[in-house]
């Protein structure tokens, strides 16, 4: 299965992970939410499939362009 790495557009903190590795997402749902400059920004599937894994964990310093997580489509 083709697999997208799915990255953050702004660097922050990771301050939720509303999804489990293996369940079945839609395109747009939200996967990661990063707090950046006292906002949570939600980080969105780019297609539907299946999230294989979450790379990042609470609290994690993430920097721009930092892959968070893998899905397969």
């Amino acid at each position: 299965m083709p697999e997208i790495k799915i990255v953050t557009e702004v660097a922050g903190r990771i301050c939720a992970l509303p999804v489990e590795i293996g369940r079945s997402i839609g395109d747009g749902e939200d996967i990661v939410f990063v707090e950046a400059m006292k906002m949570e920004i939600p980080v969105a599937a780019p297609a539907a499939g299946r999230l294989k894994s979450i790379l990042v964990n609470i609290d994690d310093v993430v920097a721009e362009g930092q892959v968070l997580a893998i899905m397969e489509i």
